[in-house]
């Protein structure tokens, strides 16, 4: 990590035990002759103090910076996928810091456009599933071309990064994080002499687009969740979803990698 990285900014829900680490931070930091900013967006170095879930608020909250770094520190007990630190070894992490003991990982993000509303970012995964006890219809398009007529709950379109998490959970593959690509993962779909899907997740190359419209059958309420934010948007007509040319900035520890980090996380 470049040591010229010196504007400090720590992101973290507001809880005792927390506020604690915190302090021990600010210490830490300033006597290392870092600069602790209030103020995101002059940050070089954003910290997030938590777990994963903290983490991808941390990127989302501060716009997905690409100029920066980002860094998780875990205080649930164990280190997890974006966190390669545990607050009650932050000494461990300085040294790390001050040895160039550490790695710069960039990981993609996805694009997803609804209809003509602004483009957002996902750094897990996006899906869109239906708000209601009532399966909905998506026309599925890879590159414009149609796919498949997909009846179900929904869908999750993860990251490689992201393909541990929701994606995970239903049956999705984990995927290496050093491929550009997303998934597509089903959620309960039906398939009759009606309507057909894969069914099964499968991974497409990060310069393909996926598109979903969804035909109007009387379920107008549909749930588009973005990581761990939902985004509520009646009467959505089509949703566009890219690899995105963004990237994030993560440190991670060199002795660290992803599947080290799946191991320990699910063997």
């Amino acid at each position: 990590m470049r040591m010229d990285r010196r504007n400090i900014f720590f992101f973290y829900r507001k809880e005792d035990k927390t506020i604690k680490y915190v302090e021990k931070l600010n210490q830490i930091a300033k006597e290392h002759q870092f600069t602790i900013v209030e103020d995101a967006t002059k940050a070089n170095v954003i910290v997030s103090i938590g777990g994963d879930g903290t983490f991808l608020q941390a990127v989302r909250k501060t716009n997905f910076r690409q100029d920066c770094l980002y860094v998780g520190i875990s205080t649930t007990g164990a280190l997890n996928l974006y966190c390669d630190f545990h607050a009650d070894e932050i000494d461990k992490m300085v040294e790390a810091m001050l040895t160039k003991n550490i790695e710069v990982r960039r990981y993609p993000l996805l694009e997803v456009k609804v209809d003509d509303n602004p483009s957002f970012y996902c750094l897990n995964e996006c899906s869109i599933r239906s708000a209601i006890i009532k399966t909905f219809v998506l026309e599925v398009y890879i590159d414009d071309l149609h796919f498949e007529t997909f009846r179900g709950d929904g869908m999750i379109i993860s990251t490689p990064t992201g393909s541990t998490a929701y994606n995970k959970s239903v049956g999705g593959a984990v995927v290496d994080p050093l491929l550009p690509c997303m998934q597509i993962t089903e959620l309960a779909s039906l398939n009759n002499n009606q309507y057909r899907t894969l069914g099964s997740p499968f991974i497409l190359s990060g310069t393909r687009k996926l598109t979903l419209i969804d035909l109007e059958d009387g379920n107008d309420f549909p749930t588009i969740g973005m990581d761990n934010e939902a985004l509520s948007i009646r009467n959505i007509k089509q949703v566009d979803i890219l690899l995105s040319e963004k990237r994030i900035k993560t440190v991670k520890l060199k002795d660290n990698s992803f599947w080290e980090k799946v191991q320990r996380t699910f063997l």
